[in-house]
């Protein structure tokens, strides 16, 4: 079987767009244009530095303009017909491309350090935010599709991974998946995104202070202790998933590779044909808790560019308010303001209903 490389190609406005073919692919190598009329991309956003927390925080306004859940004959996540001129100008696969409002970017470089006084302290928001369509089908799920097409998916994950990691002054990139209106998603549309930040994110930064504070073998020990729980849910060759020993969600997984990669770009072809396989029967147990479609963030933890960068391993963790058929956990005051969590469900009867509906 074939596998092709990536093709590359530009849209309207200089966007890069990458197309990932599925196995012994009948596409043509060479794709359509995109005959909208040129356009100017929008400034790169600024990032503000929260003193309170020591956070930044990107305030990108033109994102107000975006699409919010057109019909499927005005989807810009479908391939272009005359009535519809879509970002994706031709047939495809699996298209992976520059969003065209972008929390970061489309400026790459390295952010500007604090200054002496963190108060009124403001940078540009370089970086590159991307869009991963995952079918030209505007209806279904990742997890619907077939393996071979989530191995294309993972194959794009893994190529972008490679070399956003190579942009200027990006420092982590973030591969994830929002799901469901419910979670806030703007268009139907099976897709994903892809985010290269100039920074550490928040939540990393506390794995990193972790694995400071515990020792250098704090991801090996986690697997350990996980693995030899009764809250793993699924095991593969290659990979293992379990409901951790804290969950916060009412639905939250994580897995772990059992090689000690520290992003996707690492993974070899078996590993990556072994986690399409995983990860679809992950996706399918989540929706098969209740009648109708889970909503659900699928987050790819990757190792950011920092000196101790190999003791960080990939970690996916999938996590969902739904707490019930026609309920959901909503954020309010511990949680929202303060976070100190309150669980809903014992981590180890999560672990159970998922085990059954993984079978």
């Amino acid at each position: 079987m074939s596998k092709r490389e990536r093709i590359a190609a530009k849209l309207f406005d200089g966007r890069d767009l990458f197309y990932f073919d599925d196995v012994n692919s009948t596409h043509p190598m060479v794709r359509k244009p995109d005959l909208r009329e040129t356009d100017l991309r929008p400034q790169t956003a600024d990032l503000r530095f929260d003193p309170l927390t020591g956070d930044y925080i990107t305030v990108a306004s033109h994102r107000q303009t975006r699409a919010f859940l057109p019909p499927a004959n005005a989807c810009p996540l479908c391939p272009t017909t005359e009535t519809n001129l879509s970002e994706l100008p031709d047939n495809f696969d699996v298209a992976v491309f520059e969003n065209k409002g972008p929390a970061f970017g489309p400026g790459v470089g390295e952010i500007e350090e604090v200054s002496s006084s963190p108060f009124g302290f403001s940078t540009t928001a370089f970086g590159r935010c991307e869009v991963v369509v995952f079918s030209p089908e505007h209806e279904g799920s990742l997890g619907s599709m077939p393996i071979s097409r989530i191995e294309t998916v993972i194959r794009a994950w893994s190529d972008r991974t490679r070399d956003l990691y190579n942009q200027p002054g990006v420092v982590q990139v973030f591969p994830f998946e929002n799901r469901g209106q419910e979670i806030g998603v703007t268009l139907h549309h099976p897709h994903g995104q892809i985010y290269a930040y100039p920074f550490v994110t928040p939540k990393t930064k506390q794995l990193l202070a972790s694995i400071e504070k515990f020792g250098p073998n704090f991801f090996q020990e986690l697997y350990d202790f996980e693995a030899a729980s009764d809250r793993v849910i699924l095991e593969s060759e290659h990979f293992i998933a379990y409901v951790p020993f804290a969950a916060r969600w009412p639905i939250e997984i994580h897995a772990l590779p059992k090689r000690a990669i520290q992003d996707l770009s690492q993974l070899n072809e078996f590993e990556a044909a072994d986690l399409a396989a995983f990860y679809k029967t992950l996706l399918q147990g989540v929706d098969k808790l209740y009648d109708s479609p889970t909503p659900y963030i699928a987050a790819w933890h990757q190792a950011p560019k920092v000196e101790k960068r190999n003791q960080f391993r990939l970690m996916l963790q999938i996590t969902s308010p739904r707490r019930a058929a026609d309920k959901l956990k909503y954020l309010a005051g511990s949680e929202a303001a303060m976070g100190a969590w309150v669980g809903d469900i014992t981590p180890e009867a999560a672990a159970q209903r998922l085990r059954e509906v993984m079978q």
